[in-house]
């Protein structure tokens, strides 16, 4: 006895749509085209994307390549329908990181899988993503969406982002950090995008809903406030380091705060002495350390407490470094310096933060 075999089963009722991607990817080439600059046309569709060094101006090129995501900051997006911010987020992630290493940042590749592929969703977070580049002068030239039914839930989604960069040989950072090298903060944006597994419990903690009014943001809702996007520092930063010199290193604030960043940047004999009182510390931060009850150790763990990036410049190159920072549009803080070590902790504070 044979039973009737059934037939015509289609990849769209296993759950993957390809013709859904095939939009998106048409919708999202204008936006990738906006990210064009030397070096890259910002095209789509191939089976890679290509860059130019020699089109770009370097002449002894190395090359310096990041990844990172967004965290669970991601699901905040989510839940609130609000996707448009996120990939800024995701460019930052990378090319800040890219950028303290002295390294001008090329060219930027995603990645977004979700469990059921809306094409707008897509779109958005897309639109977030070529904002980005073009705030820290990348090209957007490739990237891949996967539809992943039964791994994801359906509007559940999760972003990576790779980034490449290139400086000239010889001019990597950090280089030369020694005693008494002058601390400089330049301020962040609120929370970016570490730390939201913390933030979305006291969050829970704090009874409020999403679209709420931020307590700390007054004509914001709680969802749009702590979606406000990461800093992007790639132009200022660039403009700092070619129009002269004492920039010693850079130190990117991401998950570990403080104490965990910027000994990644120091000689093992050197330490740092950070002023506490100087940080300018942004509302959002006393609220969530007063509705958390989290400790001031604990935030300066965990959060950049107002200072999204450090510039450690030479001593007697300080005021210079400052000015420069001005003329390109930061608003740069002495925050500390840096101190001989040879037992302790490489990062002591003094005074308090002003949560």
């Amino acid at each position: 006895m044979t039973e009737k075999q059934q037939n015509g089963l289609t990849y769209a009722q296993a759950g993957v749509d390809i013709d859904a991607g095939n939009a998106m990817v048409d919708q999202i080439k204008p936006l990738v085209r906006s990210t064009r600059r030397p070096g890259a046309d910002a095209e789509i569709g191939g089976f890679g994307g290509l860059f130019d060094l020699k089109a770009a101006g370097f002449k002894d090129p190395i090359l310096v390549a990041a990844n990172d995501g967004v965290g669970t900051k991601v699901k905040i997006a989510i839940d609130t329908g609000i996707h448009d911010t996120i990939g800024i987020d995701l460019v930052a992630m990378c090319v800040n990181d890219i950028i303290v290493q002295g390294a001008e940042p090329l060219l930027f590749l995603d990645y977004f899988a979700t469990g059921k592929l809306e094409p707008e969703v897509g779109v958005a977070i897309v639109k977030g993503i070529a904002e980005g580049c073009r705030l820290a002068g990348c090209a957007l030239i490739g990237g891949e969406t996967a539809e992943m039914p039964g791994l994801y839930a359906r509007g559940d989604y999760d972003l990576a982002g790779f980034a490449v960069g290139a400086a000239e040989r010889g001019t990597l950072l950090p280089k030369d950090v020694a005693v008494g090298d002058v601390l400089i903060g330049l301020p962040s944006s609120g929370v970016h995008s570490n730390g939201f597994s913390l933030v979305r419990r006291i969050v829970e903690l704090s009874g409020l809903q999403w679209t709420d009014e931020a307590p700390f943001a007054q004509g914001s809702s709680l969802a749009q406030a702590l979606l406000e996007p990461t800093r992007i520092y790639v132009k200022p930063l660039l403009a700092a380091l070619r129009d002269g010199d004492g920039i010693n290193a850079l130190c990117h604030i991401t998950g570990g705060g403080f104490p965990d960043n910027i000994p990644r940047v120091l000689p093992e004999s050197v330490g740092v002495r950070l002023d506490l009182n100087a940080i300018p510390v942004p509302p959002v931060f006393g609220w969530l350390a007063g509705t958390g009850g989290v400790a001031e150790a604990e935030m300066l763990r965990t959060f950049n407490c107002g200072i999204g990036m450090i510039v450690v410049a030479a001593a007697d190159k300080a005021d210079e470094v400052m000015a420069r920072l001005r003329a390109a549009g930061e608003n740069p803080i002495r925050i500390g310096e840096t101190v001989s070590l040879t037992t302790g902790e490489a990062v002591q504070t003094s005074g308090r933060l002003a949560l």
